[in-house]
């Protein structure tokens, strides 16, 4: 019989070799051996969508329970997909089981505390796709095109007034390039300066990987309750230092007012600059932001900026705010055209930020990180662990016993939580004299607000399990 009982519908022909009444025992085993048939003899294809369960029901003459326990069973059979809102369709039974996947050991972790992104499902749509409208209604023609390799005139001027209002920037449209994301700039800077760049002892690995990815290598420094070892670049040969002054990954500490400094005469001392990465200095909680070092010395300080942690990574939004002289050089490395960044994009996010959207997301998501923070303290209170980095940002550190991390770590992966132990971010070349703690690197800012407490009540699952309760 073929089903077609709906407009719309998908017709279906199934082989039902025996009578059926309607009821009559053995129509939910007839239905399963026909389903079944047509799939192995490859005449229901991978992929295919099968009609709805009444409306296949109604064209056999069954009972829609049966035909809905009937796609059940297959489904678990592993003959049938299905998903609420897309239907039932045909798997590839061809193709031999995958092995199962243990919980959280690859793929996407059940509970996301992994640093590096903020809550996605906070993202501004409604003001995104308003301003997306209005700039596709608006935008002249060269919009479309490879335009101005520094990025949509709008976008950087949008960008010139919102740094310097908000973070202390001295710069101006002439003198920002717009890329694809932070550490495509840290790449390009890489092609410009060249190497040894000194970076913190611990940090983003992803930088490193970046910068010799285009032959510029790396070489650590020290770090401490104050920040970056300062006074350690004068032992190294760098002439560029990539450091994160307001708040340190993952240490979560900003760089001590003397320090800022020195880092400055430093960089005066050697023809050098200082590479800023202010990945998330909106985000601070007991205080006023600390503003930008570049603020106080704009022809030695690279300003690193991005949209990644105050809205989304998959915009590929990134922005550096130059030394005038090192324009041109910055340009030529990109291949001087603006092959990166989508155009529409830049014009969307000049107009979000010229009508105040990313203010208000900025605030709104700044009091619901900092309620965040507070529940992860006070759920943290019974355990036996230190708490870093509870100033700014979207992470905490927790330091453990020593000989612990890896347990811990381990176990995270084993009941699905996603976190980071802090010695994947320590660098390689990291002498004995740069302490060694234990610890992991939680990111509070990365569950979806209605997944957040079960995310905290898994970690305290590991850490449980793991023998860091407070002893009582």
């Amino acid at each position: 019989m073929t089903s077609r009982a709906e407009p719309g519908a998908r017709d279906l022909h199934l082989e039902l070799r025996d009578a059926i009444t309607p009821g009559a025992r053995g129509a939910r085993e007839l239905l399963l051996a026909a389903l079944r048939d047509a799939v192995r003899s490859g005449r229901l294809t991978s992929g295919t969508v099968l009609p709805p369960s009444r409306t296949l029901a109604a064209d056999l003459g069954l009972a829609r329970n049966t035909v809905a326990e009937a796609y059940a069973e297959l489904v678990a059979e592993g003959w049938l997909g299905s998903r609420q809102g897309a239907g039932t369709w045909v798997l590839d039974v061809s193709a031999p089981p995958l092995p199962a996947r243990p919980r959280g050991t690859t793929g996407l972790p059940v509970h996301d505390l992994m640093p590096g992104t903020p809550d996605v499902s906070a993202f501004p749509r409604n003001a995104w796709l308003a301003s997306t409208r209005r700039v596709l209604a608006t935008a002249p023609h060269d919009a479309l095109r490879m335009g101005d390799p520094r990025g949509r005139i709008e976008l950087r001027q949008a960008l010139a007034d919102y740094l310097g209002r908000a973070r202390g920037v001295r710069t101006s449209p002439d003198r920002i390039v717009v890329t694809a994301g932070t550490r495509h700039a840290v790449e390009v800077l890489g092609r410009v300066l060249g190497g040894p760049v000194a970076v913190e002892a611990y940090g983003l690995f992803l930088f490193r990987d970046a910068l010799a990815g285009v032959g510029a290598s790396t070489v650590p420094i020290g770090l401490d309750e104050y920040g970056a070892v300062i006074d350690d670049l004068d032992r190294t040969p760098a002439t560029a230092a990539l450091l994160t002054p307001a708040h340190h990954f993952p240490h979560g500490v900003p760089l001590h007012p003397t320090r800022r400094a020195a880092v400055l005469q430093w960089a005066h001392r050697t023809d050098g600059y200082l590479l800023e990465d202010d990945y998330d200095g909106e985000f601070r909680y007991d205080r006023q932001p600390i503003g930008a070092v570049q603020g106080r010395d704009p022809d030695r300080v690279v300003y690193l900026g991005s949209a990644s942690k105050s809205m989304s990574p998959v915009l590929r939004l990134g922005w550096m705010a130059l030394p005038d002289h090192l324009v041109d050089r910055a340009l030529a490395a990109l291949g001087g055209q603006q092959f990166y960044v989508n155009g529409i994009a830049q014009l969307t996010m000049a107009d979000v930020i010229a009508r105040g959207e990313y203010d208000r997301h900025i605030r709104r998501m700044r009091l619901a990180y900092r309620r965040r923070r507070d529940r992860l303290l006070d759920a943290l209170e019974p355990f036996d662990v230190g708490i870093g980095g509870l100033a700014a940002g979207l992470h905490l550190l927790l330091t453990l016993r020593d000989g612990s991390e890896a347990e811990v770590v381990r176990r995270a992966g084993e009941a699905g939580v996603g976190l980071s132990g802090l010695a994947l971010l320590r660098h390689p070349d990291a002498g004995p004299e740069v302490p060694r703690p234990d610890g992991i690197v939680v990111n509070f800012g990365a569950p979806a607000e209605h997944a957040f407490a079960s995310a905290v009540d898994a970690l305290c699952g590991v850490l449980a399990d793991a023998g860091h309760r407070r002893a009582r």
